[in-house]
């Protein structure tokens, strides 16, 4: 069983950075940030496979997001640069999907999620 803490979300202007954080209870041979707007479905936002240290992001965050992954801490990180009001929602972290890409469906763990607010 892997347990799944996110940390770090809040209220910020457009144009502004946050970064979450994703504790985990050791190690997940793949693992993913998701996220879902009021109304809207669940979307894949970043994953990151360790073993090769390769990453995917979703068109929508390409270029502004940044997936990272501190293996000492167990801890995932969401770097979110020039943030947008379309990038509010309530962010959850994911573990352990054998294919480690945005399909949601296929991940074991999920976190309880933070939300992130993004004003205009």
């Amino acid at each position: 069983q892997v347990q799944l803490v996110e940390s770090g979300g809040g209220s910020v202007q457009a144009g502004g950075s946050l970064r979450l954080s994703c504790a985990t209870s050791g190690y997940t041979y793949c693992m993913a940030w998701f996220r879902q707007a009021p109304g809207k479905e669940r979307e894949g936002v970043a994953a990151f496979y360790p073993p090769l240290r390769t990453t995917v992001y979703d068109r929508s965050v390409k270029g502004r997001f940044t997936i990272s992954q501190d293996a000492a801490k167990n801890t995932l990180y969401l770097q979110m640069n020039s943030l947008k009001p379309e990038d509010t929602a309530v962010y959850y972290c994911a573990a352990e999907s054998p294919n480690c890409n945005l399909n949601g469906a296929l991940y074991n763990y999920w976190g309880q999620g933070t939300q992130v607010t993004v004003s205009s």
